[in-house]
């Protein structure tokens, strides 16, 4: 990807004029116009009045004309036009239907689609639960793929089956299936998708029946029973116990079953309760005591959407619960304070993770690894939203906020997320244009040579590995999978700023799919080294492809005015909610 239209000189910015000028060039002319002395007097007299009687009006006429540093990032003189941009928008459509038409040839109602093979499969041997259907119905709704929407609707209604004697992932389940039909119910306000959705959200309920109130990993959809995660010794990751209360407290709202607010507010109150003192929280809980376990902290798997609906249950309940902008605040605190860095050369900002050791005396030591993954870049997104939500001091706020629209931790936010996105798409600078899964950055301490990883950033350690190893398969940490992170952070800015660069950062990505990813007959699949071309595939099309990252493309080239983000909040797969005022009163503080 080019950043050359960051580096265009300013007319302002051209070099100094060789023309020479007499010293009576540079006279003073009030000297030469008393009229012209006495406005300019008048006018420092109205400036201190108003400094003094509107300090707030007189900061943002101010910061208008002469912005601080952190807001000089978007070119002065850009028009933001939130209108849509057509030409895009129509070819993102055209992407999800080369992927939905082989998916629906091939594979129609299996879980996943592999389409090498033109092939579907299962997530149990018991049959799936049509995660790919669910997952991608409200993107067809919201692109206005009618067609299309009526035969998913017909399988959803006359085939999907949720009576199955296995065990599915309960955070996967919710955020795909359950949050797929509610979004589909909210957008359409057919009954079908509600009863489906009530349905699977009573065969889901028992997870929680543990004593601590801790949802168990897994479910048994069809005996309705909670099933421990065995291969974590029956704990329980906290990212996924805490990202599934958008879901169901929006199902209690449809069906007035306090019951399902009940449940999945209790988990909060349990994590609130186990509060570390950093305000961060380790990736693992006991179900049994509700404590957090000695584990790795970080905004990667397993952490990442804990912090990501701290403020999006603030939201989706219309700021009333203010429990939730005090645990976004703490966590965001606790973020700054002990994960988020700046490479050592050029500056970027990341994150790193926190990994627990044990000393030769027993004591626990805590060592900062500079790894994050590609999850992460939901985060600069999330971090400029939080700011003009928990860091504002009015609402709403302008596009772009102003410096005195937000409070301290807001300015703060604002800048580390910006930034943020910025460094995510660096991780794009490879052979492919697509960022890999995993990305490790320089620190003074790494031992490694800069011949073989020169400057701040060695997309992953796998260019090492291969180096290392001749015709050795690349690491896990070198592939794409179709992600959406990087793209729902570049939807987000551009709802909240209007700078067209976001739009050019989230075509260049779509270019590089539709080059590398897209199947000819059907379908796209995973790159197993993005930094190696010509590519080779994983031939997976993951159901986060049309769910997330084709419809917040869509999104980014669409009007504005479509899911408005002062109307509706998305889950954590891209379904959209509308935000309400709760008629239940929050449990805890």
């Amino acid at each position: 990807m080019s950043d050359s239209s960051l580096r265009k000189r300013r007319k302002d910015d051209s070099p100094p004029s060789s023309n020479k000028r007499t010293s009576e060039s540079f006279k003073p002319k009030s000297s030469q116009n008393p009229n012209l002395l006495n406005m300019i007097l008048i006018a420092i007299a109205l400036a201190a009045l108003l400094v003094y009687k509107a300090p707030e009006t007189f900061n943002k006429l101010y910061n208008l004309v002469n912005p601080p540093p952190q807001w000089k990032s978007t070119p002065r003189g850009f028009v933001a036009d939130f209108s849509a941009d057509v030409e895009k928008r129509n070819a993102v459509v055209e992407a999800f239907k080369h992927a939905w038409l082989a998916y629906e040839r091939d594979a129609m109602g299996d879980d996943e689609y592999h389409p090498i093979k033109h092939k579907g499969s299962n997530l149990t041997s018991a049959g799936g639960i049509g995660y790919t259907v669910v997952d991608s119905i409200d993107t067809m709704i919201i692109m206005g793929l009618d067609e299309e929407y009526k035969r998913a609707k017909h399988w959803i209604e006359h085939k999907l089956s949720f009576d199955r004697d296995a065990n599915f992932n309960t955070f996967e389940t919710t955020i795909r299936v359950l949050g797929g039909l509610l979004s589909a119910y909210q957008l359409t306000n057919d009954e079908m998708f509600l009863d489906r959705a009530k349905e699977l959200g009573d065969r889901i309920l028992p997870v929680f029946d543990t004593p601590s109130g801790l949802p168990l990993s897994m479910v048994n959809l069809g005996k309705r029973t909670g099933v421990s995660d065995v291969d974590n010794r029956g704990f329980v990751s906290t990212a996924e116990a805490s990202t599934l209360q958008l879901e169901f407290k929006y199902l209690a709202l449809l069906t007035d079953e306090e019951a399902y607010w009940e449940k999945a507010e209790k988990v909060m109150k349990v994590i609130k309760d186990g509060h570390l003192n950093t305000g961060l929280a380790s990736i693992f809980m006991n179900p049994e005591d509700g404590r957090f376990v000695l584990s790795a902290i970080r905004l990667g798997s397993r952490g990442d959407s804990y912090y990501e609906y701290l403020l999006k249950q603030y939201i989706q309940t219309d700021q009333a619960e203010s429990v939730y902008r005090d645990m976004y605040d703490d966590a965001m605190n606790g973020v700054h304070a002990h994960l988020i860095q700046k490479s050592p050369r050029t500056r970027m900002t990341y994150t790193s993770e926190l990994i627990p050791e044990r000393t030769p005396t027993g004591e626990i030591s805590w060592r900062l690894t500079p790894k994050q993954d590609h999850l992460v870049c939901f985060f600069g997104g999330s971090l400029m939203l939080g700011a003009v939500t928990t860091g504002a001091v009015t609402q709403p706020v302008s596009i772009p906020p102003q410096p005195s629209e937000l409070t301290d931790q807001g300015k703060r936010d604002w800048t580390a997320g910006r930034e943020l996105v910025e460094t995510c798409m660096k991780t794009h600078d490879t052979a492919t244009g697509l960022s890999p899964e995993i990305v490790h950055f320089r620190i003074p301490t790494d031992g490694i040579d800069d011949a073989v990883a020169p400057g701040d950033c060695r997309l992953t350690t796998y260019n090492v590995e291969i180096s290392n190893r001749p015709g050795a398969p690349p690491p896990y940490d070198a592939r794409y999978i179709l992600r959406p992170e990087t793209v729902e952070s570049l939807f987000l800015a551009f709802r909240l700023t209007g700078d067209p660069r976001y739009r050019e950062y989230g075509w260049s990505i779509f270019q590089a799919i539709e080059k590398h990813c897209r199947i000819a007959s059907g379908g796209y699949a995973s790159v197993l080294n993005v930094d190696s071309v010509p590519v080779t595939h994983e031939d997976k099309m993951e159901t986060f492809l049309m769910s997330e990252t084709l419809k917040y493309l869509y999104l980014l080239f669409d009007d504005v005015n479509t899911l408005p983000l002062s109307k509706y909040v998305f889950n954590t797969e891209a379904h959209p909610f509308p935000i309400f005022h709760p008629t239940i009163r929050t449990g805890f503080s």
